[in-house]
């Protein structure tokens, strides 16, 4: 076949290199599961050989399927991308989606409305076979109308009131109860919490994580020492000004993301205080510039980058029409101590022996 006096590359030309039927081919491009692995590889040779590439769209018409999946980061492209958080989470997911050759169709909104809007005009017109959520709501009516029409979906987080989705989550009371734990460890009381927006679920289980070390020394949890900021450095700073303007002033700051505590330590140090010596701070995610700060920031780290990958396995293998077990995965997370706790480093104490 020629177009504009090019020779077009067919399926039966890959065929015939490849000494296999057209319809062995399509199979392979539609990665077969009953096609072998020799086979798989000697076709996809003749297609690079030759410069074969396959039709999706066309092939998508067909099928019924976009081979694509949508990826709903629940806030502005420029909060999103800000955020070392979704490029990770990003990374792990496009891992996944190019090996198992699925498109990934990225959707951003200025607000809930439009997001929810966009999503589910996205695989009601077949733009994509199935979701991936990130950062869920509290009352997320957007998951609710997904779970009633049975929409494909995982949600990297946690859904309050449907127990039967598929999600990929780590466990943030545990990680928030361990990191106030350690500062209450080391002897402070007024310990402050910039939370991010009460309408998330991670929000609201981290607050929950530093209640319960609290009431576990016998504290009461005092409002005045608690902040809800956007999840950004200049909320953090603003906020962080206040704190450390009450009196008494807070000994500790747990902040739950790392990008606030770039915020945050501008506004320490404006009031003329050290880290840790004055003001204990401890952050979550160890996001990558975390270690860099000065001082270098405790921190909870996420396995953000495999839970992207968890959830793009798990939507994949949805899809496929296989069984997923169990539905709902928690990854572990871990404290890593650094300078700005104030506890000694496990370098440190290696030292000392």
């Amino acid at each position: 076949m020629e177009k504009d006096g090019i020779k077009m590359v067919t399926i039966k030309d890959v065929a015939r290199l490849a000494k296999v039927s057209p319809s062995t081919v399509s199979r392979v491009i539609a990665d077969h599961k009953s096609i072998s692995a020799e086979t798989k590889e000697r076709v996809r040779q003749a297609m690079a050989e030759l410069g074969y590439y396959p039709n999706y769209i066309a092939r998508s018409l067909i099928k019924r399927s976009s081979h694509a999946l949508g990826l709903i980061l629940s806030r502005s492209t420029e909060s999103a991308f800000s955020n070392p958080f979704f490029a990770e989470i990003l990374r792990g997911i496009s891992k996944v989606t190019q090996e198992h050759q699925y498109a990934l169709v990225l959707s951003t909104a200025e607000n809930y409305k439009d997001e929810a809007k966009q999503c589910l005009q996205m695989i009601m017109e077949r733009r994509v076979d199935g979701l991936i959520l990130l950062a869920p709501r509290v009352n997320d009516e957007l998951i609710l109308e997904l779970a009633a029409h049975k929409h494909p979906f995982v949600v990297v987080g946690r859904v309050n009131g449907l127990p039967q989705h598929y999600a990929v989550n780590n466990d943030n009371i545990q990680a928030s109860y361990s990191a106030v734990r350690h500062l209450l460890n080391l002897g402070h009381r007024r310990i402050a919490f910039l939370n991010g927006p009460a309408e998330y679920t991670f929000c609201q289980d981290r607050y929950q994580g530093y209640c319960m070390a609290l009431r576990e020394f016998g504290l009461e949890v005092d409002e005045r020492y608690i902040r809800y900021a956007q999840l950004d450095h200049k909320d953090a700073y603003k906020l962080g000004k206040e704190l450390l303007n009450l009196r008494p002033r807070p000994t500790a700051f747990f902040a739950v993301d790392d990008l606030m505590v770039i915020g945050l330590y501008r506004a320490i140090k404006e009031e003329r205080l050290n880290i840790p010596e004055d003001v204990a701070v401890v952050g979550f995610n160890d996001d990558s510039f975390a270690h860099l700060l000065d001082p270098p920031l405790t921190t909870v780290r996420i396995p953000i980058y495999e839970m992207g990958k968890a959830a793009a396995e798990t939507i994949i293998a949805v899809l496929d029409g296989k069984k997923v077990t169990p539905p709902q995965k928690i990854l572990s997370s871990e404290l890593v101590i650094r300078g700005s706790c104030g506890a000694k480093t496990p370098s440190q104490l290696t030292a000392e022996e």
